[in-house]
């Protein structure tokens, strides 16, 4: 068995002396595992870095199997991580919600979206709505897609302003002002990229994808957000303006 294809470094483990597990999204095979041998070497340990982007060829004799990684490096982002810790908890954010995912179940459009959120990584205006949205994205990719696009009341498409806790539909402002207090915020920024975005509106967006995927993702694993999740969103709000 033998592929070759692009992905992103989510994590690596030392295996043995010098190798080791290395885990990639790739764009055509998913999150997927396999063995780097000499992977904690000098040459290759810079680049099985999480956040890098490389070119790779898996061999295996059986499907089912570990397998072995020939790895290129493509884009070297790691090193710049290391200048903003929003990134740094960014990236290792990112990796944990893709680990939700099965392995090796193709999801290319996840792995298109992670690939420009890291190249935008090193701006926390720009990567927190990205961000965010990217948690909605992975919502509908497990299979609990929200309804975003008109009211469930009233089946209007304006002033959508909340969402609904138990349906994952959309609320108008007037109908959803008598119960504004049981709905969740929706910004404006996770129905339209060029929507701007306060400190608050973040917050919002957070708590509004955090429910949808402790709901459907992570209580029925028995899971709970990693820590990183937490500090980045600390990082960016505090980077965020303020409505005020």
């Amino acid at each position: 068995m033998q592929w070759a294809d692009e992905g992103i470094v989510l994590g690596v483990k030392r295996h043995g002396e010098a190798n080791a597990i290395l885990e990639l999204m790739t764009r055509g095979h998913g999150r997927h595992l396999g063995l780097v041998r000499g992977g904690f070497g000098s040459r290759l340990k810079p680049v099985l870095q999480a956040g890098n982007s490389v070119s790779a060829i898996w061999r295996a004799r059986l499907d089912e199997h570990l397998g072995n990684y020939t790895v290129e490096g493509l884009q070297l982002r790691a090193a710049a991580l290391f200048a903003a810790s929003h990134a740094i908890f960014g990236v290792a954010h990112l990796g944990a919600l893709l680990r939700l995912l099965p392995e090796r179940d193709p999801h290319a459009a996840l792995h298109a979206s992670l690939e420009t959120i890291l190249n935008r990584i090193d701006d926390p205006a720009a990567v927190a709505p990205m961000i965010a949205r990217f948690e909605l994205q992975l919502v509908a990719e497990l299979g609990f897609g929200l309804d975003l696009g008109q009211c469930a009341s009233t089946g209007s498409t304006e002033d959508l302003v909340y969402v609904s806790p138990k349906s994952g539909r959309a609320v108008s402002r007037l109908a959803g002002e008598p119960w504004r207090e049981k709905l969740l915020r929706l910004p404006a920024f996770l129905q339209d990229a060029a929507a701007s975005a306060t400190s608050e509106d973040i917050a919002d967006a957070f708590s509004l994808t955090g429910y949808f995927l402790s709901r459907h993702a992570l209580e029925p694993r028995g899971l709970s957000f990693s820590d990183a999740r937490g500090h980045f969103i600390a990082a960016v709000v505090r980077k965020a303006p303020s409505a005020a």
